[in-house]
């Protein structure tokens, strides 16, 4: 099991005058501190923020030479293809590149790679495509910075090729030092590139593919703000989907995309919703990432990401309606396969005795593919672990990579390079393809580079502040609002109490997953803490009347037209 490190975050500042400034308790001044948001001007942008703060796109590496290709094809009228990726950033980032291009007057169509069939990215069989297609530009989005092959292929055919991408840059190390190595295409768009003038490079796939439709749009004689109006929910939810950080440019993103994904004027979304039951509420992140999201994934995983593609591009409500039921029904056949595949993850970890590693690595040949991230996630969080989860596919096996924050994924496999036969990724998550013979080998050689202890690996735990429970009031919660969206890189609040004597519990749902518990603290209050997870820890210590240390969240739950402080139970010791 995963090993904790709490720690509280002792940032110095005036919060009673921060408070004062800008109207807010000192407690979320305190918040917002926490979160290295520091000084007046990174304060008032934080808490009030716009779309006019978003950067200019002509500052990313290649947008000016990307927009100077693109208009010179549509005014030529060039057929160009965008070929994406099955995931919600390909598909999102697709979306936002073929219907803006479209409006500009561009012929222009759509590929989405088969995961099983094609695999990520572009490959050889999607050139040869294309050229007898007679296609004359490849635009790529959410993939191509790897592609050196398949791009000098295509100039071979005399294609163009730009690339707009987020992901790493692949590099060699040499006696020089790190060489890159950057395809041979017309433009590349990628904040990741070497020398980017890019004041944040953490945007995923269809900001990218935003950015330079707003940087085409300007110089065409177009609004470029038009195109951020227009894409600002798909690039959102994208920005969320593909589990970007939300600081800076992303938090205003996503923020002002969640508010037109209420409203949403596209048939799709609006679908999307009504059948997730989600349809008139107020929505979060939370909402994108594990309810909408993993609709538009389960697509990709098990039919083709062609049908999530389709959703956006409907234009009927009795349409988008059929299409949207669908994903959510591939969505729950995913959900239990998923249960299938991770039950048969924990066996062999158990028989092998793999969860003393410090990188796991989990072999299910039968388990479907597509499935191996959503796998390798779920055991990274139990085990606080590196995770690869590998699986047959044809003649080679196939893996996906999920990593924790110490332990640089994408760098570490660099190292053992020699092993495969493709990959690619981040620092927090890769994708691999390898001979069979090379499982074994790849098990050992990942675990024996890392020269990580088992201690650096305690996950930590960032309490904001040790506060007695009451100090909360509703008043604090709403205010808690000005933080939002909460998400990766823009943590919920976390509070802190000690000496929490456990007094009553009861298991809730056929799970028994939730935990209700009557706790009293050091100053005698009492009150009911809800814990979500495993219980069988929590309801030892409840027998045994220990007392226990908690990290907790308040937050407002309304239930039958009556709202009530709610306490989330996070962790215990």
């Amino acid at each position: 099991m995963k090993q904790e490190k709490w720690l509280i975050a002792a940032k110095k500042a005036d919060f009673a005058e921060i408070g004062r400034r800008f109207s807010i308790d000192p407690v979320v001044a305190r918040l917002i501190r926490n979160r290295d948001i520091a000084g007046t001007d990174a304060i008032e942008k934080y808490l009030h923020g716009t779309t006019d703060d978003l950067y200019d796109p002509l500052l990313l590496k290649g947008a000016a030479q990307a927009v100077s290709v693109l208009q010179e094809k549509i005014r030529d009228g060039k057929p160009i293809r965008i070929i994406g990726d099955y995931d919600i950033d390909g598909i999102m980032a697709a979306y936002i590149l073929q219907t803006g291009l479209r409006m500009l007057g561009a012929d222009v169509d759509v590929v989405i790679p088969h995961r099983i069939q094609d695999g990520y990215g572009l490959n050889d069989d999607l050139i040869r495509a294309a050229a007898e297609d007679g296609i004359d530009t490849i635009l790529t989005c959410d993939n191509g910075i790897a592609a050196f092959s398949q791009i000098a292929y295509a100039n071979t055919l005399g294609m163009t090729v730009v690339i707009t991408d987020h992901h790493e840059v692949p590099y060699e190390e040499t006696a020089d030092g790190r060489r890159y190595l950057l395809p041979p295409a017309a433009a590349i768009v990628d904040p990741k590139q070497p020398d980017c003038r890019y004041p944040f490079p953490g945007i995923c796939g269809a900001v990218v593919a935003m950015k330079l439709m707003q940087a085409l749009y300007a110089a065409m004689g177009r609004d470029g703000g038009q195109a951020v109006e227009m894409f600002l929910e798909m690039a959102a939810f994208a920005t969320v989907g593909d589990v970007m950080e939300l600081v800076d440019e992303n938090r205003i993103l996503v923020k002002y995309g969640l508010r037109r994904l209420e409203n949403s004027e596209n048939p799709g979304l609006r679908a999307l919703l009504e059948v997730c039951e989600l349809a008139g509420k107020k929505l979060s992140a939370y909402h994108i990432g594990f309810i909408l999201g993993p609709c538009f994934n389960a697509a990709g995983r098990l039919d083709t990401a062609g049908r999530a593609l389709a959703l956006l591009q409907c234009g009927t409500r009795v349409e988008a309606l059929s299409i949207a039921a669908d994903l959510k029904h591939l969505n729950e056949s995913r959900k239990e396969l998923t249960l299938q595949g991770l039950e048969a993850a924990e066996a062999q970890i158990a028989g092998r005795g793999l969860a003393e590693r410090n990188v796991l690595v989990v072999y299910l040949p039968d388990c479907h593919e597509s499935l191996a991230g959503i796998i390798a996630g779920r055991l990274r969080e139990r085990y606080g672990r590196p995770t690869f989860v590998l699986t047959d596919s044809d003649d080679e096996v196939k893996g996906s990579g999920r990593s924790v924050p110490v332990y640089s994924m994408y760098e570490e496999m660099c190292k053992c390079k020699d092993l495969y036969t493709k990959y690619g990724g981040h620092k927090m998550a890769a994708g691999l393809s390898l001979p069979r013979e090379n499982v074994e080998p790849f098990m050992r050689r990942m675990e024996e580079n890392c020269e990580l202890s088992a201690a650096d690996f305690a996950e930590p735990v960032h309490i904001d502040i040790q506060m007695p429970f009451g100090y909360v009031n509703r008043e604090l919660i709403e205010q808690f609002s000005l933080l939002e969206p909460f998400g990766t890189g823009n943590r919920k609040p976390l509070f802190a109490q000690k000496n929490v004597t456990l007094l009553d519990s009861r298991i809730l749902g056929r799970s028994g997953t939730v935990g209700k518990y009557t706790v009293q603290d050091e100053n005698g209050m009492r009150l009911e803490m809800t814990y979500f997870g495993r219980q069988e820890t929590l309801q030892a210590y409840w027998q045994e009347k220990k007392t226990v240390s908690v990290t907790y969240y308040p937050e407002l739950h309304t239930y039958r037209g009556r709202t009530e402080i709610q306490f989330i139970l996070q962790n215990y010791r």
